[in-house]
């Protein structure tokens, strides 16, 4: 009598099983372990006082890495996000206080600006064709230099001095505050302006034609140049998306803290670029995402807040911020392996 044949297939659940989970689940982990440490270490930490303050931290984040998100999705890199962020805020506390304009004009100035930076990046990396860092390097140093040369180094406030011995015409409306400090239902208006981007991005880059060729000319220019696509115009398309978010968190920031200040915006390239990359692992995408750029901005904010709260100087906070960003590359790299 023949014995059945036994089944000699081993179980998988082998090393790599457990890497790949911590892949697809481990930012949500590691933003979960951080809240419950600093929930049990810190007494303040679980008030609507802090959640509020963590919200509109990240909302500036988000926005700023949403655009950074962009250009990584066609392959590219924009360092200048973190100098736009403060030239809109410059710009914006500059029409306000020395022109006394009015909220429309206080809008519009900035994020046209960020759309002129964006396309600054886009004429010289794509037209150009100069290496993406090198050229965005370039126009971050430029930024700065306009910034100081039009304020000479001093930040723009209400009742400030003015070199004629008077003082400054205009101040902050209460309109343009409310965008950084003002609440809709209890919930900080930044914060649901940070959502309504989100959810859209998310949307457009996902369920629409213009939205998969930004990835198309990312993952091969070659082969959607030709396929067809134009591939130069999505380039400068994700440069300006870049340049214009930036402005608009800068717009956030300006509202938020009252004031305009020269280099208000410089830990956001950090913050944002970290935010994107850890995006990149959030549900095991392997590519940048706009929700995944979302939960990286959630855990920078709430790891950041943590640690303010637990009087960590500001500069080893920067050290901490390098070692994620570190460990965000290194998923990154080990995925596409």
């Amino acid at each position: 009598m023949n014995q059945p044949a036994v089944s000699a297939t081993p179980s998988k659940k082998t090393a790599p099983s457990i890497l790949e989970f911590l892949y697809k689940h481990g930012t949500l982990l590691a933003i979960l372990a951080v809240i419950a440490y600093f929930g049990i270490t810190q007494d303040r930490f679980f008030t609507y006082e802090n959640f509020s303050d963590i919200l509109r931290s990240i909302s500036i984040v988000t926005l700023v890495a949403i655009g950074i998100t962009f250009s990584l999705i066609v392959d590219g890199f924009d360092l200048s996000v973190g100098s736009t962020v403060s030239l809109a805020t410059i710009a914006s506390a500059a029409a306000l206080v020395l022109h006394r304009q009015e909220i429309f004009v206080t809008l519009l100035v900035p994020l046209l600006l960020g759309v002129a930076v964006g396309l600054l990046n886009s004429l010289l990396i794509v037209k150009f064709k100069l290496p993406d860092l090198l050229a965005t390097l370039a126009t971050m140093y430029a930024i700065n230099g306009v910034q100081l040369t039009y304020t000479k180094g001093f930040s723009i406030y209400n009742d400030m001095p003015l070199p004629d011995g008077g003082t400054a015409p205009g101040k902050f409306i209460p309109s343009f505050l409310f965008i950084g400090q003002g609440e809709l239902f209890g919930v900080p208006f930044s914060v649901l302006l940070m959502l309504f981007v989100v959810i859209a991005a998310h949307l457009f880059l996902t369920y629409t034609k213009p939205g998969r060729l930004f990835y198309l000319t990312g993952e091969n220019r070659e082969a959607a140049r030709l396929s067809g696509i134009p591939v130069n115009r999505y380039r400068t398309y994700a440069y300006i998306i870049s340049g214009f978010f930036a402005a608009l968190g800068g717009i956030v920031l300006a509202s938020r803290i009252g004031t305009g200040q020269v280099s208000a915006g410089a830990s956001f390239l950090m913050d944002g670029v970290a935010a994107a990359y850890i995006g990149f692992s959030v549900f095991g995408a392997g590519k940048p995402n706009v929700i995944g750029t979302l939960f990286g901005s959630i855990l920078i904010g709430v790891l950041l807040n943590g640690l303010t709260m637990a009087n960590v100087p500001y500069y080893a906070q920067d050290i901490i911020k390098g070692a994620i960003l570190v460990g965000a590359l290194a998923l990154s790299h080990w995925q596409k392996k």
